[in-house]
């Protein structure tokens, strides 16, 4: 939530700051800002384009911060809008989570005879590292010893007047990045900015803060210790994070899909043997190996991915599992039984509620296993082991192709440890054989758009839906409703199929159509049944079913057809379907769907 940008070096500084705003703005587009020493502070509510709207045009300064901002703490606002700045107006900051103890802090300062313009927690730290800064003269011993005081999580970027070239930056619990150049920095919420400007790397760790300027940089934890770290190098592309000529990045990253599943399988199948082959286990494998019961553990998409990850664990690895939502999981004791793991999922590598799981888990002594994307995110390092989805980035807030990744990436984890649990080589690599016609069946799935797109129009006026399905495909209906939510703002609902006659069937009526997930595998018959009993009550039905199943033309009002697979990989093919349905009622309702309102890509606050 909320995107942090900073540039110090040779350059000017606005354009990389709008253009790393542009970027960013899957974060967060309540509001957005920017301060370039010498220039001033500009704001503006609504998309980055306000902004560039406000400005005189380039801003002379070779050094500045911008803030991209998904509100919480004040409605959207040019006074709640980032930078903010402390009371002399010298220091201006910008800030990604949230101060917990800012009411207290606010009253205090207020005592003090300071004047708030906002009613962000943000102005509060910007205030009590200014107040700081007046008594040391130090930019970092003010930043330390403001935030002894401080309660809650943060990363963030400061400059002052007096040092016009340096950014001091800092980070608890929500992510700073900092790109390499000679001479030059860029700083950000994640790497996606950087692309098009380096391909090296730092990340700053919890606790840690760091001096940029032009001359070089300097990173030392909050007790003032010296601190160096090696460079990463970036792997991802700058046309990674353009459109490619799609009108949307959520249509361009469905139909990245293909490309996606090759990606998040090379170099990890043996399919003639029957094996999986994961380089971030391998040290931890004879662990892994004693593990009898697995919690899985995500939220929003992640949380459906692994509801489909409990499926394929309990049939191919005969492993007990369990899944919860990591704003509940963080929030309750965790009762282990026998050895269990912690396996959490998230597409950022930053989700606040799923890394406090991770945190919760480790107080009980599980050993914790991520699934992420983002290379150097905060889970991917705290987790004791993990796998990269190798997805790519992706722009668009709703998930899709790094949900379809996730669920290929389970697939392959579950038949890792089914193989370790005395899984057949024959089973395996039967699995293995249909997970390589994969990208070829989405393809398959992406060349039906015409189609879907047809079914988007015919169902365009409805304004509530219920999404059905069983057994793997449960969560397919959860995640397919999900979807429509938020890309079109129509009410939807997941369900299991075979919960229907237990209250959900008293809405049904000619204007309430149910979304049919039903492929011909071994809950069909189920699901056919379902679909006869809301049927004979007038409700529509779009169907999805296998391909070459003619009968529910009978039966259905609609039917769409998918490539036949392993029951197993149903959710993957089912998934793509659904995502274009979602896609296409939104566009055809006139919304952007890569910016639905009060949604950020990345959730860093609780």
């Amino acid at each position: 939530m909320c995107g942090i940008i900073g540039y110090t070096g040779k350059k000017p500084a606005s354009p990389i700051l709008i253009d790393g705003l542009r970027v960013m703005e899957y974060r967060g587009y309540d509001s957005a800002g920017l301060y370039v020493p010498g220039s001033g502070t500009f704001r503006a509510v609504g998309a980055v384009q306000a902004l560039v709207d406000e400005l005189p045009g380039m801003l002379p300064g070779h050094a500045g911060i911008g803030h991209t901002r998904w509100a919480t703490h004040g409605v959207p606002s040019k006074d709640n809008a980032h930078p903010h700045h402390d009371q002399s107006g010298n220091l201006s900051l910008v800030h990604n989570g949230i101060i917990e103890n800012y009411a207290e802090l606010r009253e205090e300062l207020i005592r003090k005879a300071h004047t708030f313009r906002s009613d962000t927690d943000s102005e509060v730290l910007a205030h009590l590292i200014g107040e700081a800064y007046e008594e040391t003269n130090s930019l970092a011993q003010a930043l330390t010893r403001a935030l002894e005081r401080v309660t809650g999580t943060y990363g963030i970027a400061v400059m002052h007047e007096d040092l016009p070239d340096t950014i001091l930056v800092a980070r608890m619990g929500s992510p700073i990045a900092i790109g390499v150049q000679e001479g030059e920095y860029i700083v950000a919420s994640d790497t996606a900015p950087m692309l098009r400007h380096t391909t090296q790397v730092l990340y700053l760790k919890d606790g840690e803060y760091a001096l940029l300027s032009p001359r070089g940089h300097d990173m030392y934890t909050f007790d003032h210790t010296q601190r160096t770290r090696e460079l990463e190098v970036l792997s991802d592309h700058i046309g990674a994070i353009q459109k490619g000529g799609f009108p949307h990045f959520m249509l361009k990253e469905i139909h990245e899909i293909p490309w996606t599943l090759e990606n998040s399988a090379r170099g990890r199948t043996l399919t003639k043997d029957g094996d999986v082959k994961f380089g971030g286990l391998e040290e931890q494998s004879e662990q892994l190996r004693t593990i009898d019961r697995m919690l899985i553990v995500g939220c929003g998409s992640a949380y459906y991915a692994g509801l489909v990850g409990k499926c394929l664990m309990e049939d191919l690895a005969q492993m007990p599992t369990e899944v919860a939502t990591g704003s509940e999981l963080r929030h309750r004791p965790i009762l282990t039984q026998g050895k269990t793991a912690l396996l959490a999922i998230s597409q950022s590598g930053e989700t606040a509620d799923t890394l406090a799981s991770i945190r919760a888990g480790k107080r009980a002594g599980l050993p914790s296993i991520g699934i992420v994307n983002v290379v150097g995110s905060t889970i991917a390092r705290e987790t004791d082991m993990g796998i990269y989805n190798h997805a790519g980035p992706e722009i668009g807030v709703a998930s899709t192709k790094a949900f379809v990744s996730q669920l290929e990436v389970l697939a392959l984890f579950a038949l890792y440890v089914g193989r370790m649990r005395g899984l057949s080589v024959a089973r395996a690599a039967e699995v293995l054989f249909e997970l390589r016609a994969l990208p070829n069946k989405v393809q398959q799935v992406l060349d039906t758009h015409e189609r879907i797109k047809d079914l988007a129009g015919a169902y365009l006026g409805y304004d509530d839906f219920l999404y059905v399905g069983r057994g793997y495909n449960m969560p397919t209906a959860y995640e397919g409703a999900l979807k429509l939510k938020e890309v079109s703002y129509v009410h939807a609902e997941g369900y299991p199929a075979g919960e229907m006659k237990h209250g959900p069937i008293a809405m049904i009526d000619t204007l309430f159509p149910t979304v049919a997930i039903m492929p011909q595998d071994s809950m069909y018959e189920k699901n056919r049944s379902s679909v006869e009993e809301i049927r004979a009550r007038n409700g529509p039905v779009l169907a999805l079913t296998t391909e070459g199943n003619t009968e529910l033309e009978h039966l259905a009002s609609d039917v769409l057809y998918v490539p036949h697979t392993n029951e197993l990989f149903t959710p993957i093919l089912y998934s793509v379907a659904l995502e274009l349905f979602a896609y296409y009622i939104g566009t055809l309702r006139g919304l952007n769907v890569d910016r639905p309102r009060n949604l950020a890509k990345s959730v860093t606050v609780e």
